[in-house]
């Protein structure tokens, strides 16, 4: 496999980009001058120095000058510690918080469980999920933020089987209200559509 070949192959992986697009980039990469590369591999290397995992919620953060290792919204006491939102990803908590509507806690999920996903325990980070629930004593609701399509509400039913065995009886178990539209997933809903999808949620 020849450098072209190879550097497609690893756009590829990115979520949503396919062969084609994939080896656009490395021909724009090519056309552009060699301060260009040497700053995108400079940015990629900065990125894994200066970005932390949190330990609470998994959620990616800037570590700022002092190395914790708890984002500012998991350290941050005022929020509702009632509510726990589970998220498939960084990006889908950025959108919720975006929209201002929710001042609860929350966990990132790492993905979703697809339709007919034989391990689906290896799609997602559900051992971790455990370990928060039954650690965090003050949660009475847990709010399943998952995308408005099939492998969404699958990822939803998979949880919700889960949670009946980790011990949370007592706790109350929401989904979104239908203030999104079939098929659309959280990262590209506007703020306004997410307020009256948390304010519709159901058991």
């Amino acid at each position: 496999m020849n450098s072209i070949d190879k550097l497609t192959e690893l756009f590829r992986s990115f979520p949503g980009i396919g062969p084609r697009q994939a080896k656009r980039f490395v021909y724009y990469l090519l056309s552009r001058n060699g301060s260009y590369s040497g700053e995108l591999v400079g940015a990629i290397q900065e990125l894994k120095k200066e970005i932390s995992q949190c330990s609470e919620c998994l959620k990616f953060f800037v570590k700022g000058s002092q190395a914790s290792r708890v984002c500012t919204i998991c350290s941050d006491e005022s929020r509702d510690s009632s509510m726990l939102m589970i998220v498939p990803r960084d990006i889908d908590l950025e959108a919720v918080e975006r929209s201002g509507s929710y001042k609860g806690y929350y966990f990132v999920l790492g993905g979703v469980v697809p339709i007919l996903e034989k391990e689906p325990e290896k799609k997602i980070r559900i051992s971790n999920l455990e370990a928060r629930i039954k650690k965090d004593k003050n949660i009475k609701e847990i709010i399943l933020a998952m995308n408005a399509n099939l492998d969404g509400e699958s990822t939803a039913e998979y949880l919700k089987s889960k949670l009946t065995n980790f011990g949370t009886s007592q706790l109350i178990i929401t989904v979104l209200g239908r203030g999104l539209s079939t098929g659309a997933e959280l990262e590209y809903a506007d703020p306004e559509t997410l307020k009256n999808a948390l304010l519709h949620r159901t058991k």
